[in-house]
C-alpha cells in the first residue's frame, strides 16, 4: 500500500507540473468563432494576413499598404480616423536618430467623454534588415485590436469613456511613433490608461506586465475586477522589467506622458523573432486567442469605469494562480510575512529538536548535501552547455536568441538536474531523516526571500511555498508515519508557482541560461523533499531521470541540423566606397555557408582589411569576412550645397541629400574633434548641453542615423568655426540586395534565412562629402 501511495503521489506531482505549464492560455480550436459579438481568432487572422503578407518596414511600399489597410478598417468601424506624421529626432551624447513616423490614430467617442480615455496600442511596422513579415511582432497586436473593436461594436455596447486607438509606426526603429504621439498629439492628455499588445516571439502564453510610474495597486485591483480568464501575470516580471532598459511603446507613454497601463506580450518561439519566419504560418493561434482573451474583458471593464481612480502610490505583489485566478497583496506585507516565517521556522525547529524528530547531525549533513547538489548541478550543466555549443557550432549563429530545439534542452537539463538530485540524496539519506533534510532547503529559500524583500520585492510571493513547506515540516514532526498524499498536496503551491519558471527563464533570457534553470529545479526539489524524502526508490528515480535526460539530449540532437523548418541564419552585404575602384562582399557570419561562399569564396579575408566597423548591428557585431569584387555602377544620391556663409568667425553650411535610388537608411559621420556650434537635420535641432561640448561625447564618429520614409530626403545644417573644414562620411543602406535589379543574386537556400539584428541583405554605399568641393562645383555651375 505504501508503494502504491508513493506512485500515486509521484503521478499527482507530475500531473500538477503538467497543469502548471498547459493551462496558461486558451485553446483556439475550442473557441466559438461564429458569434458575431465574440472575439474570433480566425477573423483576427484575416487581419494578420492582410498586414503581414510582405515585409513592411519603414520606407517600403508594403509599409504604406499596411498603413492604408489599417486606416480603412478603422474607418469602416465608424471611428474618427487620421494619420499623424512628423519628424522625431532622438539625440544622445552627440548622436542623433531621425525618423518620420506615420501613425494611424482613431477615436471612438464615449457617452461620457469628459473623463479620461482608454488607449489601445500596437505597432504596424515590421523589423528592418531581415525580411521579417511581422506577423507576430506586431500584426497580431493590431489584429487583436481591430477584431476586439469589431466584436465590441457588434455587441451593441456603448463605451462611457472615449476609446483612442494608436497603431504606431517606427516602433522597431526606436519607439518613434509612440514618441511622436506623446510629444505632439493633442489626444495624449486625455489618456487615462493604455493597453499595448506586443510579441517577442511567435508563440507561448501572453504575459501581462504593468507599466506604472508610481504604485501598481490601482491597476492590479482593476485588472482583477475585469477578470480575464487566462491571466499570466506576476509581480516578479514587473520588478525585473523595471530594472531592465525597457524598450516598448508603453515605456514611452509612461516615461514621457505619465500614461500608465498594461502591455501584453508572448515571448516563446523566440527563434522566429525579427526573422523571415515571423509569418502567419508560424504564429501560434493560441497566443493570438490569448491576446483576445485579455482584450475583451478589459475593454468591457475599462471602457465603463472612472479611469481617474487608477493612480496609486502603493505597490502590490501579485501572481496568477490555478485556483484563485489572481492573488495580490501590498508590498507592506512582505516583511511581516517574512518575519512570521522566521518565527514559525524557529519554533518548529526547536519543537522538532525537543521531540528528537530533528537530529542536529543530520540537519548539518543536509546543508552539505543540498549545497553540493545545487552547486554541482550549476557547474556541471554550465560545462555541458559549453560543450554542446562546441559540438554544435551552428548554435552560435543563432544565439543569444532562443534556439530551435531549446525546449528539448530545457526538458533535458531539468531531468538531468533531477537525476543528480535524486542520485545524491538516494545515496546519502534515509527516509526517516526527511524532516532533518528539509531544514537546509527551507533555510535557503528563506534567505532567497530575504534578498527578494531587499532587492526584488515583486518576487516576494515565493514566500508562500515556504509557508507550505513549514506546514509539511511540522506535519513530519508531529506524525511518525506522515501521509505521502497529504505531503504531496502541500507541495502543490511550490509546483504551480515555481515550475513555470523552468521554461520562462531560458525562453526569456536565452538558451545560455539553461544551467540556471537546472539550479532552479534543484531549489524546487528541496521544497518537494517533504515527499521525495519518503521515497525508498530515490536511486532508481535518479537513474530514470538521468536516462530520460540523455534521451532528451538525443532528441535535441536529432533536431539540431538546419532544415527548411529550422533555417540557418546567414548574411551578405555589398559594400562600395566612392574613393575606391573596388567594392566588397562582406558577411557577419562566423562560419560561412556555401551560399555566402558563392560570393566571398572559399577563403575570404578578414573584413577589417577592407571595411571599418560595421554600422547598425544590435549587438555591435563586426563584419567578419570580406572579399574584393568588381564595383557596380549605382545611381548616386544628389548632394547639393544650399548655403555656405561666413559671419563673425563662424561658417554656416546647409547641405541637401536627395536619394536617386531606393535608400532605406542614411548614416552620417564626422570626426569627434569638430567643434559644432549648431546641428540641424530636417528642421530638428540638436541641443547641446550647458558646456556646448555635447557633440564631442560620442563613442564613435557617428552623428546621425536616418531611416527614410518613401520620398524623404535629408537637409543637413551646421555651424562651425571658420578655422575648421570637416569632411563627412555618408553611408547609404538599402535592404534589397536580393531583389535589386543591379545585382544577380542566387536564390537563398531554403534551409537558410537572413540573419536578424544586423543590416542584412544590404547594399551599402560609402561616400565622402567635402563641403569645399561642393562649393567649387556650385561656383563652376554659376560661372
Amino acid at each position: 500500500m505504501k508503494r502504491i501511495a508513493h506512485i500515486f503521489s509521484l503521478l499527482l506531482l507530475l500531473f500538477f507540473a503538467y497543469i502548471s505549464f498547459n493551462t496558461l492560455m486558451p485553446d483556439a480550436k475550442t473557441i466559438k468563432a461564429s458569434a458575431i459579438e465574440e472575439f474570433s481568432t480566425e477573423r483576427a487572422l484575416n487581419h494578420v494576413q492582410a498586414i503581414a503578407k510582405k515585409p513592411h518596414f519603414v520606407g517600403t511600399a508594403a509599409h504604406t499598404e499596411a498603413r492604408n489597410y489599417i486606416y480603412k478598417e478603422l474607418e469602416a468601424l465608424g471611428l474618427e480616423t487620421q494619420v499623424q506624421e512628423g519628424f522625431i529626432f532622438d539625440q544622445w551624447r552627440g548622436y542623433g536618430n531621425l525618423v518620420n513616423p506615420q501613425n494611424v490614430v482613431a477615436r471612438w467617442k464615449g457617452t461620457q467623454p469628459d473623463g479620461k480615455a482608454l488607449l489601445l496600442l500596437s505597432h504596424y511596422d515590421s523589423a528592418p534588415h531581415s525580411l521579417s513579415y511581422g506577423a507576430s511582432d506586431a500584426a497580431s497586436g493590431v489584429a487583436a485590436i481591430l477584431e476586439g473593436l469589431r466584436a465590441y461594436k457588434a455587441s451593441g455596447k456603448q463605451p462611457k469613456n472615449d476609446i483612442i486607438i494608436l497603431i504606431s509606426d517606427a516602433e522597431e526603429l526606436g519607439l518613434y511613433g509612440a514618441r511622436l504621439f506623446v510629444k505632439e498629439h493633442p489626444w495624449t492628455k486625455n489618456v487615462g490608461v493604455a493597453f499595448n499588445f506586443e510579441a517577442r516571439g511567435s508563440g507561448g502564453p501572453s504575459n501581462m506586465i504593468v507599466e506604472s510610474n508610481n504604485g501598481n495597486a490601482g491597476l492590479i485591483k482593476a485588472f482583477k475586477e475585469a477578470a480575464p480568464e487566462y491571466p499570466v501575470a506576476t509581480s516578479l516580471m514587473y520588478s525585473i522589467y523595471k530594472l531592465l532598459p525597457n524598450d516598448t511603446d508603453s515605456t514611452v507613454l509612461r516615461e514621457n506622458g505619465d500614461i500608465e497601463g498594461f502591455f501584453f506580450a508572448f515571448i516563446d518561439d523566440h527563434y522566429d523573432y525579427h526573422t523571415v519566419n515571423d509569418n502567419i504560418a508560424n504564429l501560434d493561434r493560441n497566443s493570438l486567442a490569448h491576446q483576445g482573451s485579455y482584450l475583451m474583458p478589459l475593454l468591457d471593464y475599462f471602457s465603463q469605469v472612472d479611469l481617474d481612480s487608477l493612480k496609486s502610490k502603493e505597490d502590490h505583489v501579485y501572481f496568477n494562480n490555478l485556483f484563485f485566478n489572481m492573488v495580490s497583496y501590498p508590498f507592506s506585507w512582505i516583511w511581516p510575512m517574512l518575519i512570521l516565517v522566521l518565527v514559525l521556522f524557529i519554533v518548529i525547529v526547536f519543537d522538532g529538536l525537543r521531540k528528537k524528530r530533528l537530529i542536529a547531525k543530520e540537519m548539518a549533513r543536509g546543508f552539505g548535501l543540498f549545497l553540493i547538489t545545487l552547486i554541482s548541478t550549476g557547474v556541471l550543466l554550465y560545462l555541458l552547455w559549453e560543450l554542446i555549443k562546441v559540438i554544435y557550432p551552428g548554435y552560435n549563429e543563432i544565439l543569444p536568441v532562443f534556439i530551435y530545439n531549446g525546449h528539448w534542452y530545457i526538458a533535458a537539463f531539468t531531468c538531468l538536474s533531477l537525476g543528480l538530485a535524486f542520485g545524491i540524496y538516494g545515496r546519502f539519506t534515509k527516509p526517516e531523516h526527511t524532516p532533518s533534510m528539509l531544514i537546509a532547503p527551507i533555510v535557503v529559500w528563506i534567505l532567497i526571500n530575504v534578498s527578494f524583500a531587499i532587492k526584488l520585492q515583486g518576487a516576494a510571493y515565493f514566500i508562500i511555498p515556504v509557508y507550505f513547506a513549514l506546514i509539511a515540516l511540522y506535519y513530519h514532526i508531529k506524525s511518525t508515519n506522515p501521509s505521502v498524499i497529504i505531503q504531496s498536496v502541500l507541495c502543490l503551491p511550490a509546483i504551480l508557482m515555481l515550475a513555470p519558471l523552468l521554461r520562462f527563464l531560458p525562453v526569456g533570457l536565452g538558451s545560455d541560461i539553461n544551467f540556471v534553470s537546472g539550479m532552479w529545479m534543484v531549489l524546487i526539489f528541496g521544497l518537494l523533499y517533504t515527499v521525495f524524502g519518503l521515497y525508498r526508490a530515490k536511486k532508481w528515480l535518479g537513474r530514470v531521470a538521468l536516462v530520460l535526460g540523455l534521451v532528451l539530449l538525443g532528441v535535441a540532437h536529432t533536431n539540431s541540423s538546419f532544415t527548411e523548418d529550422r533555417p540557418r541564419p546567414n548574411s551578405l552585404i555589398y559594400y562600395a566606397k566612392d574613393s575606391s575602384t573596388k567594392a566588397y562582399w562582406a558577411t557577419y557570419d562566423k562560419k560561412i555557408d556555401s551560399w555566402v561562399k558563392g560570393y566571398l569564396g572559399e577563403n575570404p579575408d578578414e573584413a577589417s582589411q577592407y571595411i571599418g566597423n560595421a554600422a547598425g548591428s544590435k549587438y555591435n557585431s563586426p563584419y567578419t569576412f570580406a572579399t574584393a569584387t568588381d564595383k557596380i555602377s549605382l545611381t548616386e544620391s544628389q548632394i547639393r550645397l544650399d548655403r555656405d556663409t561666413i559671419f563673425d568667425g563662424l561658417r554656416n553650411v546647409a547641405i541637401t541629400i536627395v536619394p536617386k535610388r531606393k535608400v532605406h537608411q542614411m548614416r552620417l559621420y564626422a570626426e569627434k574633434n569638430i567643434d559644432f556650434k549648431y546641428l540641424c537635420y530636417n528642421g530638428q535641432v540638436f541641443t547641446p548641453d550647458s558646456t556646448a561640448q555635447h557633440y564631442k561625447q560620442r563613442a564613435t564618429n557617428g552623428i546621425l542615423s536616418y531611416y527614410l520614409s518613401e520620398g524623404d530626403s535629408l537637409v543637413f545644417e551646421y555651424i562651425i568655426p571658420v578655422t575648421q573644414n570637416p569632411v563627412f562620411t555618408l553611408k547609404e543602406f538599402s535592404y534589397d540586395l536580393t531583389e535589386n535589379p543591379n545585382f544577380t543574386i542566387a536564390a537563398r537556400p531554403k534551409n537558410t534565412y537572413p540573419k536578424q539584428f544586423i543590416p542584412n541583405d544590404a547594399v551599402v554605399v560609402e561616400r565622402t562629402i567635402n563641403p569645399d568641393e561642393l562649393k567649387s562645383v556650385v561656383n563652376d555651375t554659376i560661372n
